[in-house]
């Protein structure tokens, strides 16, 4: 990620400390400190292990443009380009990391909070700088420079950021065309009919585009479908890594094994657990 990241970083904790003095004076149950420090401590895990790998990233990135497929340049219809593009990236990127197990290991631990705040957002993945970058691969290729790349991701967390709120209601026309706090609860609700919906970065287009937009209707259930009830570093980090590997070690026969590490989550070849899908079907589809 570019250093604009890093520079955010104050307005993220002031604008935490505001929320966090707003939801206190209205006596909302809008954070617990253990989940919070969880979180905060998840996040600089996170900034760390994205700072040793950024080389290697840096690397791949600039042999991919010295054989890019087209000149595309540094100027603004570039840059335009490159926001759009990005966050098509990122909707895919982000929906992978939902719907095949092995990706969902690494990025499970940001939605593993039942609370929906500021901190919240800062509750990334310590294994997604390993799973993720392959995603951004083809823009370097196109011919976005890589540098812009970095920049323009950094754009969209930047951007994520102030959606983790419960303290923003929806926000009219912009909801058609944005990603907003509303869309986003939503992405984090673990009531069966939000489960896998709004995937967006910055443009809830693409959601609406791919059939997996979902508005925010009844109230917002935060959390997994099981959830872990830890703040265990380790086992927030890691706990769906270790229960991926061992489903997958304990399936008789190899067509179960992937099954256990590339279909989507909760899938079993007994349908002992459901995945999003299958529990959707079976509560929304009226049998003839």
């Amino acid at each position: 990620m570019s250093k604009l990241l890093y520079f955010a970083v104050p307005a993220f904790v002031i604008l935490l400390l505001i929320e966090l003095v707003i939801t206190t004076r209205r006596r909302l149950n809008t954070y617990e400190s253990k989940d919070a420090w969880t979180s905060l401590a998840l996040g600089t895990g996170n900034v760390i292990i994205h700072g040793l790998t950024k080389g290697v990233m840096f690397v791949i990135f600039f042999y991919l443009y010295e054989h890019r497929l087209f000149e595309l340049g540094t100027g603004w219809l570039a840059w335009v380009g490159l926001i759009i593009a990005e966050d098509f990236t990122y909707y895919w990127f982000h929906r992978m990391h939902h719907e095949v197990r092995f990706f969902w290991a690494a990025h499970v631990n940001h939605h593993s909070s039942q609370y929906y705040n500021f901190a919240t957002a800062l509750r990334q993945s310590l294994t997604t700088p390993f799973t993720g970058p392959v995603f951004w691969f083809a823009l370097p290729l196109v011919g976005f420079h890589p540098l812009m790349v970095m920049t323009a991701q950094s754009v969209s967390l930047i951007y994520q950021f102030w959606i983790h709120t419960e303290l923003i209601d929806k926000l009219g026309p912009l909801e058609w065309v944005m990603n907003t706090p509303s869309h986003h609860r939503v992405h984090h609700g673990r009531n069966v009919q939000y489960l896998d919906r709004n995937y967006a970065g910055i443009f809830i287009i693409w959601d609406r585009l791919f059939g997996t937009f979902e508005p925010e209707a009844e109230p917002v259930d935060y959390g997994l479908t099981k959830n872990i009830h830890t703040f265990n570093l380790i086992r927030v980090g890691f706990h769906e890594w270790i229960a991926m590997f061992r489903d997958a070690w304990r399936a008789p026969r190899w067509r179960e094994k992937f099954g256990y590490l590339f279909q989507p989550p909760g899938w079993s070849p007994d349908r002992r657990t459901l995945t999003a899908r299958q529990m959707q079907r079976e509560r929304f589809v009226t049998p003839a």
